[in-house]
């Protein structure tokens, strides 16, 4: 089975749109899984969460379970699937990211600030 780990992200992490900040937290996780790159999760409660619809997409991953998708619509328009979560995680030792939003970074800017 694939390696995962859930660490608290230092500092305070934003995610930006051609809009400008559409997250900004400082209760961030980090997901690493295997030799791939870390994920950056976000708690709704940091989340602009009026601003993304769910989309119809889902897909499932053998290590974490069923993931759902979010529409980001903004004034500048709508992002398609721009981020996912995992609602029911299947791995313990991923269950730190449970009910998270991670955004993929080639639809908008993840970073520390």
């Amino acid at each position: 089975m694939t390696e995962i780990n859930v660490t608290p992200a230092d500092g305070v992490w934003t995610v930006r749109s051609d809009d400008g900040v559409i997250v900004e937290s400082r209760n961030a996780k980090l997901l690493t899984e295997g030799s791939l790159g870390f994920v950056v999760y976000f708690p709704r409660e940091d989340i602009a969460m009026a601003l993304f619809e769910r989309s119809e997409k889902t897909s499932t991953c053998p290590h974490k379970g069923a993931a759902n998708y979010y529409d980001y619509v903004g004034q500048s328009g709508r992002i398609r699937d721009v981020a996912w979560t995992y609602e029911d995680v299947t791995n313990p030792d991923a269950k730190g990211v449970e009910g998270h939003i991670a955004f993929y970074d080639t639809k908008v800017t993840v970073e520390r600030v």
